[in-house]
C-alpha cells in the first residue's frame, strides 16, 4: 500500500528538481539586448576596438583604480583590470552585474574586476584615478559637478556623449568604426580662481574648467595672463614670461624664465 503514495511523491520532487534546475540554466543564460531599457540610458555596448582606445587615452596602468559609470556587460572593466588595474563597474541592472561577475570569473580577472549594483548619482567615486562612461550628455551634464570635485589630474573619458561647455581636453576616433566610434578625454583641473599673493606682488586667476586668464600686479604695473590648467599642473603667460608650476591645495610652486615661484592663495579656497 504504501508504494502507492511512494511514486507520486517521488514525480513531483523530479518535476520541482527539473524546474528548478530550469529556473537556474535561465538565470545562468542571461543574454543582454541592444537597445534594452535601463534606468537611465538604453544600453548599447561601446565597440571593444573603443574600449580599448579610450583607456590608452586615460594612460591606464596597473596603479590605477578604474571605475566605470553604468558598466553593462562589464567589458570595460575586465578589459581594464586585464591591463592590471583594479576596476569597478558600478551598474543598475542586477542581472547586468550577475553577467560581468561570470564573465570576469571566465577571464581570470575577478581579484580585480569587481560590480556592484548601485545608482550613480548616490555612489561614491571619489577613490578613482579613472572614470569611464558610455552615458547621455544629460547625464554627463548631472554628474558634472561631482566629477569637478574630484581629485585634480582624476582622467574621465566618455564615448561620445560630451558636458556641454566643459570642452575635452582630447578628442580622438576610432578609425573604421561605425558607430559610436568617439572617445573625449578630461583631465580634472585643480580649482585656482581667486587671489594669490606672490613675491612680486599678486595674482589673480579667472577660471573656466581648465581654461585660465587674469591679471599679474607688480607694483604700479599689470598684465594679462592666460593659460591652462592640466589636473594640478598649470601654466600660464604674463608679460612676455612662461610660467609653469604644479598647484597644491593653497599653494603653488614652480619655474619663470628659469627662477623659481611660488604663491599662496589669499584666503580659504571655496
Amino acid at each position: 500500500m504504501k508504494a502507492r503514495y511512494f511514486y507520486p511523491a517521488l514525480q513531483l520532487l523530479l518535476c520541482l528538481s527539473v524546474i528548478g534546475a530550469s529556473q537556474a540554466a535561465e538565470t545562468q543564460e542571461f543574454k543582454p539586448e541592444v537597445g534594452q531599457d535601463g534606468k537611465d540610458v538604453i544600453w548599447v555596448p561601446t565597440p571593444q576596438g573603443l574600449v580599448d582606445k579610450m583607456l590608452d587615452m586615460a594612460k591606464v596602468t596597473p596603479k590605477d583604480y578604474v571605475i566605470d559609470l553604468g558598466s553593462g556587460d562589464g567589458r570595460t572593466v575586465i578589459t581594464a583590470a586585464k591591463r592590471g588595474a583594479k576596476a569597478l563597474g558600478i551598474e543598475y541592472n542586477p542581472d547586468m552585474v550577475e553577467l560581468s561577475k561570470r564573465t570576469a570569473a571566465k577571464e581570470g580577472v575577478s581579484d580585480k574586476a569587481s560590480f556592484i549594483k548601485a545608482d550613480l548619482f548616490e555612489s561614491d567615486f571619489s577613490q578613482a584615478q579613472v572614470i569611464t562612461m558610455f552615458l547621455l550628455s544629460s547625464i554627463n551634464l548631472k554628474l558634472r559637478p561631482k566629477i569637478l570635485d574630484l581629485k585634480p589630474g582624476t582622467r574621465i573619458v566618455s564615448n561620445t556623449f560630451d558636458m556641454a561647455d566643459w570642452k575635452p581636453d582630447e578628442t580622438a576616433s576610432l578609425p573604421g568604426c561605425n558607430s559610436w566610434c568617439t572617445a573625449h578625454l578630461w583631465i580634472v583641473p585643480a580649482k585656482v580662481e581667486g587671489t594669490w599673493k606672490v613675491a612680486q606682488g599678486e595674482l589673480t586667476f579667472k577660471q573656466t574648467f581648465q581654461n585660465i586668464s587674469g591679471t599679474l600686479k607688480n607694483g604700479n604695473a599689470e598684465m594679462a595672463l592666460t593659460g591652462k590648467l592640466n589636473g594640478e599642473q598649470i601654466s600660464f603667460n604674463a608679460g612676455g614670461t612662461q610660467y609653469t608650476g604644479r598647484v597644491s591645495g593653497n599653494a603653488i610652486e614652480g619655474t619663470a624664465g628659469g627662477n623659481k615661484w611660488s604663491a599662496a592663495r589669499v584666503g580659504k579656497r571655496i
